[in-house]
């Protein structure tokens, strides 16, 4: 029988589909991810194509979370006093533009003009300027999320917004290589326009709403005001650094090619199927999460969530069985998904309407390129330790970073879905 603690909003599983805008915000962020990731994808096999050096693959993450981080506090700020969807064409107006001058480049009347080495530096420009768009399109997503769909449907609406994410992130890459393989990249970037372009029409759909911010200081009080205000609150840090770490630690993933060629010495086929397990098992946990909330009590759910994940990330790295290895992989995605939709709901329910910006811009600088440092954590260490030990100290290490956390906030365990509200303001 169900507790008090449980909302009745889980009962319908489309709950925050039925608002109209709320299906135009899934379509624009579906859009938007799914011609990212294709961009993403074909960025690193032209830059590699035209290098032949790995270290030109590193740079590009690099050139991308540098902007990013940089600006994201001050992207927070322009989110909260902004009309988020005006702020919203400017960034995909920005994006657009950046996709269409990665175009051009690749036209071979372009090349034979300007030559390999001014073409490889305007690929990297024009990526540093994605970057800063990312700075500013979080914070304002994550606001503009918060404005469509009342409180009470903020559990259902993270589970489908992340649900449309991760299905656009597993299908944008596969369909990048296949379009990169048969029609070029030129026309891949065509593609990568035309559907953020779909992003803006999508936005269309969503009214504008006045911003409830209203700076009366400084921007550097403003500012300090958001930091403050996420480190004041005990549930919103450690859902933050449990984030951070268990990506950072959990990163082994970035390792499956070596896992794949030196421990389990399979082909690309069988890597292929390693690479999409993790977001497969995320994918249909999304979609069963959408019926059966692990919101009843979120701290104690994301706990066991992060467990789960550092345990298959173990069992990922100890695995010497292909098959064996697919299980474990998709639960790590599988365990992931559960706690993505348990951490945004908790900073949605946590974060007054006026500081949404700012402490999705903290939120962004905690765990916004976790997943590119991670990999270069699980790349440093495998290189000193080795790759199976690399995969199963980033798994022990998460698992001590739950721990720690759990001896931290044993208060926040028992806690049910309505006992998690904003702070009272002075």
């Amino acid at each position: 029988m169900e507790t008090d603690n449980t909302p009745k909003v889980k009962s319908d599983p489309y709950a925050a589909l039925r608002f109209p805008e709320f299906r135009a915000f899934v379509g624009m962020r579906f859009f938007l991810t799914f011609g990212y990731q294709i961009q993403a994808v074909i960025i690193g096999w032209y830059i590699y194509h035209l290098t032949k050096d790995p270290l030109s693959l590193g740079l590009i993450g690099l050139a991308e979370a540098i902007p990013s981080i940089s600006i994201s506090l001050y992207g927070g700020y322009v989110a909260d006093k902004s009309v988020k969807t005006v702020l919203l064409r400017w960034i995909l107006l920005g994006l657009f533009t950046c996709s269409t001058v990665l175009l051009l480049v690749t036209l071979p009347s372009v090349q034979a003009t300007m030559g390999q080495q001014k073409i490889i530096w305007a690929i990297y420009a024009m990526i540093f300027l994605i970057g800063i768009g990312r700075g500013f399109l979080s914070p304002t997503v994550f606001s503009l999320m918060a404005q469509i769909v009342p409180r009470e449907h903020y559990p259902n609406s993270s589970t489908w917004n992340s649900t449309s994410w991760q299905i656009a992130s597993i299908a944008g890459p596969a369909a990048g290589g296949m379009i990169y393989a048969y029609a070029g990249v030129t026309v891949t970037f065509a593609i990568v326009m035309a559907f953020i372009a779909l992003s803006f029409v999508s936005l269309l759909f969503i009214k504008g709403r006045p911003p409830q911010f209203i700076p009366k200081e400084s921007i550097v009080k403003s500012l300090s005001e958001g930091i403050r205000f996420v480190f004041n609150s005990r549930m919103l840090v450690g859902a933050l650094s449990l984030d951070l770490f268990s990506v950072f630690f959990g990163g082994a993933v970035a390792l499956i090619p070596v896992i794949a060629s030196e421990v389990l010495h399979v082909g690309a086929e069988q890597f292929g199927m390693m690479r999409a397990a993790p977001a497969i098992g995320a994918v249909l946990t999304m979609v069963l999460m959408s019926r059966h909330s692990p919101m009843n009590k979120p701290w104690r759910n994301l706990l066991f969530a992060i467990t789960g994940f550092g345990l298959s990330i173990i069992g990922y790295g100890l695995s010497r069985n292909f098959y064996l290895t697919l299980f474990f992989l998709f639960f790590e995605g599988a365990f992931d998904s559960v706690s993505v939709i348990i951490r945004s709901t908790i900073v949605q329910l946590l974060t007054p309407d006026e500081m949404r910006g700012r402490v999705s811009a903290v939120n962004s600088m905690f765990i916004g390129s976790s997943n590119e440092i991670g990999a270069f954590e699980s790349g440093l260490t495998a290189r000193l330790m080795g790759t199976v030990p690399a995969v199963v100290f980033g798994g022990c290490m998460t698992l001590i970073v739950v721990s720690t956390t759990y001896l931290k906030t044993k208060k926040l365990v028992p806690l049910g879905l309505n006992e998690i509200h904003p702070p009272a303001k002075e």
